[in-house]
């Protein structure tokens, strides 16, 4: 026998009383055509009053209609008990605080250890059957605010959202120096670097891109900076960040331009004190600086969009990770050395 996750309702109001079932299901439930294919292979995938229904039928004022996903599970997952902090929890969405140096999903080469192992193994215990669905993702090395999906019909509605711009996804990074003006947005194309594939470049060929910051502190050696995505590129604050001469403290894969000047000291300077000898203070104090936090200094602290099922405007945050902040207290003090 089939089983089906609680189903998704909606009462025909007297505004659309003679409207068509599948104009009820795209304009008003916001199901997409590949959604609807799929209930309609189920027994009780589309309802009308309790029956099932060709969507060609006409609905009545006080009609209810009904969507039901069959159950699924992450067969392709192993479950895992890794610890993560949930932030909300409902029947429909799991919303928890990234870890950094977690991966989100499995991978190549990383098929256990991740955010999805955790998760699929907290359900098993749970007694609950989903499928692990990542509305977004957060590099490994960010930490934050991460929604997941717990049936298609969630995934689609948020995913949706984001494509529409109506998700409000804000950071906190420290950064190196002071961006100026103090407000603004960096809008810079953003596309591979044609020398080296992992990493993104802004290039006037690029994908539209569009990040907007907000100044919050300054110190000496940085400053701590709000953003917002406008558009989701791979890396995309870390790329405009570094575009504007601001690149995140302790980023290892956009660093600050002063490590041209370290890799042309090294091949004669053997030791860091004969190192810091050679290079001017301010490049030996970012370096410093970055080897201070293990991972770039960027955090997903708030995530905001419409409940696909309530409708109510829902906001989670996320509060400043421990090493984020003792890096804080350390530009605020002035004392850069790593420990």
């Amino acid at each position: 026998m089939t089983s089906y996750y609680p189903p998704i309702t909606y009462i025909i109001p007297e505004a659309e009383d003679g409207w068509l079932l599948k104009t009820i299901l795209a304009r008003r439930m916001h199901v997409s055509r590949k959604l609807q294919s799929r209930l309609k292979l189920t027994e009780q995938g589309i309802t009308l009053n309790g029956e099932r229904v060709y969507i060609s039928v006409h609905v009545r004022t006080g009609d209810v209609v009904e969507i039901r996903m069959e159950q699924e599970t992450s067969d392709d997952i192993l479950p895992q008990p890794i610890p993560f902090e949930i932030l909300y929890e409902d029947e429909h969405m799991l919303i928890v605080n990234k870890e950094a140096g977690m991966i989100v999903h499995p991978t190549h080469g990383h098929y256990t250890g991740t955010l999805a192992n955790g998760v699929v193994d907290y359900w098993l215990q749970k007694g609950v059957a989903y499928r692990f669905r990542a509305v977004h993702r957060l590099d490994q090395e960010t930490t934050g605010v991460l929604a997941i999906a717990k049936n298609p019909y969630v995934h689609q509605h948020i995913s949706e959202q984001m494509i529409e711009n109506r998700v409000d996804k804000r950071y906190l990074a420290l950064v190196h120096g002071t961006p100026e003006p103090r407000q603004g947005e960096i809008n810079g194309p953003i596309d591979r670097d044609p020398e080296e594939p992992h990493r993104r470049i802004v290039t006037p060929d690029g994908y539209p891109s569009l990040t907007k910051y907000k100044l919050l502190d300054s110190w000496d050696q940085g400053s701590l900076v709000e953003l917002k995505l406008e558009t989701g590129r791979t890396h995309q604050i870390r790329v405009h960040m570094t575009s504007i001469g601001c690149p995140l403290i302790g980023d290892k894969m956009y660093r600050h331009p002063v490590y041209k000047e370290m890799m042309e000291a090294v091949d004669s300077v053997p030791t860091q004190e004969e190192l810091q000898a050679h290079l001017p203070e301010t490049a030996w104090r970012i370096m410093q600086l970055d080897e201070s936090i293990p991972r770039q200094a960027l955090h997903a602290f708030e995530l905001t969009f419409e409940h696909p099922v309530t409708h109510e405007k829902m906001t989670f945050q996320a509060p400043l990770p421990g090493d984020m902040q003792e890096l804080r207290q350390r530009l605020e003090s002035g004392n850069l050395e790593p420990k």
